[in-house]
């Protein structure tokens, strides 16, 4: 991952922390010696405890039998002692592994977080799309979060209020759908709309964004020009990009490779860091050459990075631009969809009437042989791209995305290791995001100093639950879970009313939530 696993970036960010934190090279943290952090001023009890269970860190590679101390929702200490204590959790037989960091949640609300939680996730953030105004839906969620949360600001979102559009594209909770928007999404910006709609997402960094979201497939108005100039917007900030690509049908070749091409010649052309989302769903079957791609272009100086869920079915709005043209087609084509509400197959006729009514779409037919590929590709980060549970139904990806990769993928497939599971779904989201907040330096990682997110899992139960015809459901394994030192998931039961998750805020806001 270009850039963000530099030696020089993890030696700034130890650096600059060291004040706050009690290193691990300094406290000898290992299988051997209790990393004796904590001390001074900070005498007495800890806070928690946890004895017995297997800790994994993919950071420093540590994976041994240890004991894990937390205090002021910080570790304080991992090794084989045990300090005195208010409470002491047994983790014989669990995994201890950081909090999952999922990158890709549009399931931004109360409900789609318990989902989150009970798949063991502790950060989920709204990157692809974004979000628009960025300080309000910041401010709808303070005190009332069970898990962290963060947001690009979003392009669409921009774009709209550029071209002086009504607000028509905003769910209950704030953040901008991908559904119908009126000509803002289909027309063509002029230079000076180009040059509102980046003051407005620059604007959005100011508010706490953590980027700049693009679904540029959803937004078919906006010409290669537009977007090249908002990768160079983003780039004067030092501000990454997250995008959704440009559908292959707007190329001449319609190959899928080609939105990959114009995504990664704008990232190098501006010096834009560039995140890729769900590889699996834009690629299809030309995965491993976009994969190349990608390498290729980190290879040589590209800070690009990109992510995968493990399911083979993707999930839109049928009423959204990706759907226009498909009238007319086969009945082979609209017997891929599925309608969430009622778990339906569609027609031609049923399509018609769904569209006009809007609504969630299943679309299967991708490769498991593929889609296990991706899975397996240590370098691939895991994200959900989980849509809400507002109504009760969705995509099984927002409830079960890191227990399937656990149980499914790892245990019973053996397609990958572990520990390279683990850092997909913890160290790698956290590094993406350091460039641009400080706060991701303390997730992804059990050390002392970090942030006390935590997952404690059964590695021979753990696994989804959730399936296309009912996507609802907890997973399984997933024991306990830690925001910030306190238990979201207890004893594998949520926590009620409860509500430690804090904002992930861009630096450029000037604010830092610990």
């Amino acid at each position: 991952m270009t850039g963000c696993n530099s030696q020089g970036r993890r030696a700034g960010r130890r650096a600059a922390l060291a004040a706050a934190w009690c290193l691990a090279a300094v406290c000898g943290v290992g299988t051997g010696a209790l990393a004796a952090c904590g001390g001074g001023a900070q005498s007495g009890p800890v806070d928690l405890l946890v004895t017995g269970g297997r800790v994994m860190d993919p950071e420093s590679g540590l994976d041994a039998v240890a004991n894990v101390a937390v205090r002021d929702g910080v570790i304080v200490a991992v090794g084989d002692e045990r300090p005195e204590a208010r409470e002491v959790l047994d983790a014989t037989g669990l995994v201890v592994a950081p909090g999952f960091v999922d990158l890709h949640a549009h399931g931004q609300d109360p409900v789609s977080q318990r989902y989150q939680a009970r798949d063991g996730v502790t950060t989920a953030m709204e990157l692809e799309i974004g979000v628009y105004p960025v300080d309000a839906w910041y401010a709808e969620r303070e005190g009332r979060a069970l898990i962290n949360y963060g947001a690009t600001v979003s392009h669409q979102g921009a774009r709209r209020e550029a071209f002086g559009a009504a607000v028509t594209a905003r769910n209950d909770e704030g953040t901008f759908t991908l559904g119908r928007g009126g000509a803002y999404l289909y027309e063509e910006a002029s230079e000076e709309e180009v040059r509102r709609v980046a003051r407005l997402m620059q604007a959005g960094l100011d508010q706490g964004a953590l980027g700049f979201g693009f679904g540029v497939a959803y937004t078919p108005g906006a010409s290669h020009e537009e977007i090249w100039r908002l990768f160079a917007a983003a780039a004067e900030r030092g501000a990454p990009v997250f995008i959704h690509l440009r559908s292959s049908g707007a190329f001449a070749s319609r190959e899928a490779i080609a939105p990959f091409q114009e995504a990664i010649a704008n990232a190098a052309a501006t010096g834009a860091a560039l995140h890729v989302v769900h590889m699996n769903s834009s690629a299809g079957e030309s995965a491993p050459a976009a994969l190349e791609l990608i390498r290729g272009a980190q290879a040589r100086g590209v800070d690009v990075t990109t992510e995968a869920y493990p399911y083979t079915a993707s999930a839109s709005l049928i009423e959204s631009a990706l759907f226009d043209g498909w009238r007319g087609r086969s009945p082979d084509y609209y017997a891929r969809l599925q309608w969430v509400e009622t778990g339906e197959r569609l027609t031609e006729e049923s399509f018609g009437r769904y569209r006009e009514q809007g609504g969630w779409v299943i679309t299967h037919g991708r490769s498991e042989t593929t889609n296990e590929w991706i899975v397996a590709q240590p370098d691939v980060i895991a994200a959900s791209d989980g849509i809400p549970f507002t109504e009760g139904r969705s995509h099984p990806r927002g409830a079960g995305t890191f227990a399937r990769i656990l149980g499914h993928y790892v245990r019973d497939r053996g397609a990958l290791s572990l520990m390279d599971a683990l850092r997909k779904m913890t160290l790698l989201p956290a590094q993406r995001l350091e460039q641009v907040t400080p706060q991701m330096a303390a997730k992804g990682r059990v050390q002392a100093g970090a942030d006390a997110d935590l997952t404690l899992f059964d590695p021979e139960t753990v696994i989804d639950r959730a399936t296309y015809d009912a996507p609802d459901r907890y997973s399984d394994g997933i024991r306990h879970v830690l925001v910030g030192g306190t238990f979201v998931v207890r004893d594998g039961d949520l926590v009620e009313e409860t509500f430690p998750g804090r904002p992930i805020l861009g630096s450029a806001s000037g604010e830092v939530a610990r």
